[in-house]
């Protein structure tokens, strides 16, 4: 009965936790065996932290993307072809995710905002646009309110933030999502957690869940579990709701009508409207896209959408 709470649990906090299908799992000695839609670059950071990132693209415009809870730079394979073709596009792997080193870190929003703004110093990209996805654009907005002489622009994929979570709640969170959950998940669990980042999820967003499964015999799977239990820590502990106000850069901000994940459905029922809305008007120089029969991985799932309505407001 408690590993069905659990599992129950790790399904309603996550973002997006990749999962995937019962059979056809290879086999990952580690993450750096993962197969990306294009190789990977690295990049070393002070605290020998090593980043993985993908650069495609040219142009003025630079759009750096960061991906969710539990995810990597995949996330964004439905989008960044074709703004490649416009944009310079540089995703990256955040600490303890995807092919970036896995050293133990406190999970905290700030410090996650501090690694892009090293990532940007060492790339020589004076100002760019700063995209994320549900826990990404919590982080984008802490660098917003950090560095906003760096940014052009804001885009915000269903981020997290938003909603509000009372002291009690928050610590409830950071009981229960521990490393160990996060390892134990079971692959039904797996399964049904990706299912339901989405209204309909598409077939090509399958291999996430490949890759999730295949992620629990990786050598470096530790890593990962104890980074994403620390991040779920460093999302409440570092609330962006009340500074929302405080934020001058234009600011782009999707959510999907069908979103499952936000507001969390088993502390906070409600409509994600009107957590988008709130984003939205509270944010003085923003513009809010509410995507029909859409959940909460929105890039994948209405792709033509997203890429239509951040051409049009970054021009």
């Amino acid at each position: 009965m408690k590993m069905i709470k659990y599992s129950i649990l790790l399904f309603a906090i996550m973002s997006i936790t990749a999962c995937a299908p019962y059979k056809n799992i290879p086999k990952l000695e580690s993450f750096q065996d993962l197969s990306y839609r294009v190789p990977v670059k690295k990049l070393q950071l002070k605290n020998s932290i090593e980043i993985a990132y993908t650069d495609e693209g040219n142009g003025s415009e630079t759009i750096i993307f960061i991906h969710g809870l539990g995810s990597y730079i995949p996330a964004y394979n439905k989008i960044i072809p074709e703004l490649s073709k416009n944009y310079r596009c540089i995703a990256i792997d955040l600490p303890g995710y995807g092919k970036s080193s896995k050293a133990p870190h406190s999970g905290m929003m700030s410090f996650y905002a501090d690694i892009i703004h090293e990532i940007a110093q060492k790339l020589e990209i004076e100002k760019f646009s700063l995209a994320g996805h549900s826990m990404g654009g919590q982080i984008s907005v802490v660098y917003g309110l950090s560095w906003p002489e760096q940014l052009n622009h804001l885009i915000l994929f269903a981020p997290a933030g938003f909603e509000r979570f009372t002291s009690g709640q928050k610590e409830w969170f950071e009981d229960i999502m521990t490393p160990i959950l996060v390892h134990n998940t079971t692959y039904e669990s797996i399964e049904t957690n990706l299912a339901f980042n989405f209204y309909n999820m598409p077939k090509d967003a399958e291999f996430m869940m490949t890759d999730r499964m295949a992620m629990r015999d990786a050598e470096d799977f530790g890593g990962y579990c104890y980074a994403v239990s620390k991040s779920v820590g460093g999302m409440i502990n570092e609330p962006i709701i009340d500074k929302l106000n405080q934020l001058t850069v234009p600011t782009l901000i999707f959510f999907g009508e069908n979103d499952n994940l936000i507001p969390n459905r088993y502390l906070n029922p409600g409509a994600t409207i009107k957590i988008a809305e709130y984003g939205h008007e509270n944010i003085s120089n923003s513009k809010l896209v509410m995507i029909p029969k859409c959940g909460h991985f929105l890039m994948f799932e209405k792709p033509g959408i997203v890429i239509k309505e951040m051409k049009l407001f970054i021009k």
